[in-house]
């Protein structure tokens, strides 16, 4: 029974009673140890009875440094339907079993594999999932099931987690919490008299004041106390209260069963017969198992694994027993165990001295572990063979292994420690390189953008070989981006330098970004080659296509191949679902949606743009959240919503790091067009003048914002505010040399004056147009051509640019700029046409489009869920939202639509 959590319990129900329905939920518990999450999760379990599948794991503070251990025993019961999951999850979920041969691993992957197998358990009835002590589960596991939490919609899916406050690390941001403390006093009470009414008042009343209303104390502390000399342990916190009420009931326990409860709490996976093996030879029998039993210690699950009654009971056990014997537990469950990663562990962990032998094997440890995407588990592994190994330059290879997996793993403050710790044992330049581009690494995901900066551009001119030299400087790019031009140029000139062979798959990436970005600095540059040619060229070398491609991409957009984007970002996005390479997917959306705004296609950037940004923060990438937020709210902006194209802009501009969040040009052009929409010249003109001639000014947003900024200086009679920015738009135009790109600036020039040119440039702009596809961009040089014309007193001549230009804002949905065409071709004296109405499509949600779109194409539910990283049923789900709202009732109909 369940003691003053009636309002917790309440909760439970309520999601229960939704996964009833279908609906999925996810709620983190959280407290202090003993305050009672344990026991909601066994009253979740209860109330679920025979109508749900319960599947539930539980952290262990010893196994956290294994990938996988966690999630592999929560998802043991489904591992009979692993054949269900698209192909690259099934393989990265086989792969961190150990169920197939270990490729590189994905934990994305892996995390959307999760996801399936929980829609595939879901599948027949609803499914609750408990996991206890999340803060101790492996980061492979913790990340997998986060990952798939915030996935969650539709598949009749409970997932409830338990984690300690202030203990490990479980950050579940963006998912409901449900925050446990101290009983009130009065169900405090009742607890203590139901649990330790044969103590006597004077102890009664003394646990209750320690206790603070938690419930293992209440439980646990009279007994102790009733032992304790007055005075003995006062003052110490409620843990270690607790700790020492475990320790007084160990100690009452037989020598043998003492020794036979630590190599159980030595043993991370509770596997009985290992902990009966290993005590035995420590002389320990079988039977001393039953004492411990007895008392209720331990206890043995369905599938005979040996559980502690309460984790802080394990703990007890392991910080009572001295080191010599903890080292002699681990050695006998390392000779007991058959080869393996947990025999190498315990043996790793029992040693007290250099051993050769064990690192070599400590090493192929933490290899695995890395290509199960485990890489902090790889770190600790690499670093502790470092230590037992005999051999100085050994020892630093490893250290500098070490520094990089703790990196790949997002462990910083630990990967710049391992590196300056192998830096202060070596002086080869290769290596020292190496640890420059892991400290570099950590400094940039950090946002100390110069930090990244200096050290990767020395690293590159230390004398080491070409092709490592040139990847240091293209993340040295990335970093000199935020920073500005003179930092820019300075790796331009270094990868200049560099001899790059053909073979390199660095080399068509540098010469691209040379011929791509030395035009945008004003300095001449090589004639840019066809992205796709550079594609191919670098597949040919041996590139990875999705890794090494990916700022080919990005590139295209410095000189305003948007063309190139498109197609280049459209098959790379193709080529990462279909290989999985979840990581990549937020950087090539973003591109993609670019490339769809600028072409006019803003329902499609939105969708992209919104499928971008929940994968980014599925996976933490702060930097790509900024990113494709602001493109959100540069939509926003264009349909003239003012509130969510603030409140997209505020969140991509509320970053974290000692540099400005990298969505902060988009965000300023953004806010800027939303006041020039909607009349404030002004104000757009105090955004865009900083964005235009600041440190952002050679973004790809900063570039394009010029025309924007040209308008509004004119609007106010302030056309030198906008005279430096035009002439670097100038050269820009004329080095990109596109249509749409000439035709901006004739249009800039047909405000900028005199005003006898402007009509020739207007309509030159407006041929121009014609060979692009810019919708939105033609329709305000209409609107500007018309309200020229209309002002020279020429109103038969502007109403049918006006009214072509009122047309294509309707259609885009571009609603301040269709009142401004209203308003002017009203004024030439015409009757202006009421608002359109919206289409059907205008109804859906993004992904409710997105989804709608690909059953259309004939793709069934699994294969969207495949393609879109969701479950089946929440496609099914979006589907059966998405029907009543088009007025169709079949895929058949859905297509005729669409």
């Amino acid at each position: 029974m369940l003691y003053g959590r009636g309002r917790e319990q309440a909760v439970i129900d309520g999601l229960l009673h939704g996964a009833r329905d279908g609906r999925s939920a996810v709620l983190v518990l959280r407290g202090e140890p003993g305050i009672g999450k344990s026991a909601l999760l066994e009253y979740a379990a209860g109330r679920a009875g025979e109508s749900f599948g319960v599947i539930r794991a539980t952290g262990v503070e010893y196994e956290a440094e294994l990938p996988f251990a966690g999630l592999s025993l929560l998802l043991a019961p489904a591992l009979d339907r692993i054949g269900a999951l698209p192909g690259p999850q099934r393989r990265a979920l086989e792969g961190a079993f150990g169920l197939a041969e270990r490729g590189p691993g994905d934990r994305l992957l892996t995390g959307l594999a999760t996801l399936g197998l929980f829609a595939e358990l879901a599948a027949e009835q609803p499914l609750l999932c408990l996991v206890d002590d999340a803060q101790w589960l492996d980061r492979a596991s913790a990340e997998a099931l986060l990952l798939a939490a915030r996935r969650l919609q539709a598949e009749g899916v409970v997932l409830l987690l338990a984690a300690r406050d202030g203990e490990g690390a479980f950050d579940a941001a963006g998912l409901a919490e449900l925050p446990l403390t101290g009983l009130s006093p009065t169900a405090a009470a009742e607890l203590l008299s139901a649990r330790a009414a044969d103590h006597p008042p004077a102890v009664r009343q003394r646990a209750l004041a320690e206790a603070h209303g938690n419930p293992l104390a209440l439980t646990e502390l009279p007994g102790a106390l009733a032992r304790e000399r007055p005075g003995a342990v006062g003052g110490l916190p409620l843990t270690g209260r607790l700790q020492l009420a475990f320790h007084g009931q160990v100690s009452r326990l037989p020598a043998a069963t003492q020794t036979l409860l630590l190599v159980a709490a030595a043993e991370e996976t509770g596997d009985l017969d290992a902990v009966l093996r290993a005590a035995t030879a420590l002389g320990a029998p079988p039977d001393s198992l039953g004492a411990a039993e007895e008392q209720g210690a331990v206890r043995l699950t369905a599938d005979h694994r040996l559980v502690f009654r309460h984790p802080l009971l394990r703990a007890a056990v392991l910080q009572r027993a001295p080191l010599s014997q903890r080292l002699a537990a681990h050695r006998a469950l390392g000779e007991t165990l058959a080869d393996g990663d947990r025999r190498t562990w315990h043996l790793a962990l029992a040693a007290t001295g250099p051993d050769a032998a064990l690192a070599d094997d400590l090493e192929r440890v933490a290899a695995r572990a890395e290509a199960l995407g485990g890489h902090g588990g790889a770190a600790t592994a690499y670093e502790r063979a470092a230590r037992l190994t005999p051999d100085r330059a050994a020892a630093t290879r490893r250290l500098v292994l070490a520094a990089e997996s703790a990196t790949e793993a997002g462990e910083l403050d630990r990967a710049a420690e391992l590196a300056e710790l192998a830096s202060a044992r070596t002086d080869e330049p290769s290596t020292v390189a190496l640890l420059d581009h892991v400290r570099a690494t950590a400094h940039f995901w950090r946002g100390a953008y110069p930090a990244a900066y200096q050290l990767l551009l020395e690293g590159s001119r230390a004398g080491i070989e070409p092709p490592r030299a040139a990847r240091m400087l293209l993340q040295a790019f990335h970093a000199a981006w935020y920073l500005g031009e003179r930092q820019l140029g300075e790796v331009l000139d270094g990868l200049a330098a560099l001899p790059l062979s053909d073979q390199d798959p660095a080399g068509p990436p540098a010469r691209y970004l040379l011929a791509a970005v030395l035009p945008l600095l004003g300095r001449p540059a090589p004639e840019l080659p066809a992205a796709r040619d550079t594609a191919a060229e670098a597949r040919r070398a041996g590139a990875a296509p999705v890794r090494d491609l990916v700022q080919v991409c990005g590139a295209t957009l410095i000189l305003g191949r948007d063309e190139e984007t498109y197609d280049l970002a459209t098959e790379l996005v193709a080529e990462a679902r279909a290989t999985g390479s979840v990581g990549l997917l937020p950087t090539l959306l973003f591109f993609l949606a670019e490339a769809e705004l600028f072409h006019g296609r803003h329902r499609d950037a939105e969708v992209t743009a919104t499928e971008g940004l929940a994968l980014a923060r599925d996976t933490g990438q702060r930097q790509w959240s900024s990113q494709l937020r602001s493109v959100l709210a540069y939509l926003a902006a264009l349909a003239g919503d003012a509130d969510s194209c603030a409140g997209l802009a505020a969140a991509a501009l509320d970053g974290s790091g000692t540099a400005p969040p990298a969505g902060r040009p988009w965000a300023q052009w953004s806010l800027a067009l939303l006041d020039l929409g909607q009349g404030r010249a002004a104000a757009a003109l105090d955004r865009l003048v900083p964005l235009t001639t600041g440190p952002d000014r050679h973004h790809v947003s900063a570039t394009r914002a010029v025309p924007d900024l040209v308008e509004a200086a004119v609007r106010l009679g302030r056309p030198e505010r906008a005279a430096e920015p035009f002439e670097r738009y100038a050269r820009w135009a004329a080095a990109a040399g596109t249509p749409w790109a000439r035709a901006l600036l004739l249009r800039c020039q047909a405000l900028l004056g005199p005003d006898e040119l402007a009509e020739s440039a207007y309509l030159s702009a407006l041929e121009l147009h014609r060979q692009a596809n810019r919708p939105f961009e033609e329709a305000r040089t209409r609107l500007l051509f018309g309200e020229w014309l209309r002002r020279e007193r020429r109103k038969n001549e502007a109403r049918p640019l006006l009214r072509a230009a009122l047309e294509a804002f309707e259609l885009l949905g571009a609603r301040p700029w269709a009142d401004r065409a209203r308003t002017e071709l009203t004024a030439t004296g015409e009757a202006a046409p009421t608002g359109r109405a919206d289409g059907p499509l205008a109804a859906l949600t993004p992904q409710e489009l997105q989804i709608a779109r690909l059953a259309a194409q004939g793709l069934s539910n699994r294969d969207i869920a495949a393609q879109l990283f969701l479950s089946p049923r929440t496609v099914g789900h979006h589907l059966y939202k998405a029907y009543p709202k088009l007025g169709v009732a079949s895929r058949a109909e859905l297509a005729d639509l669409l």
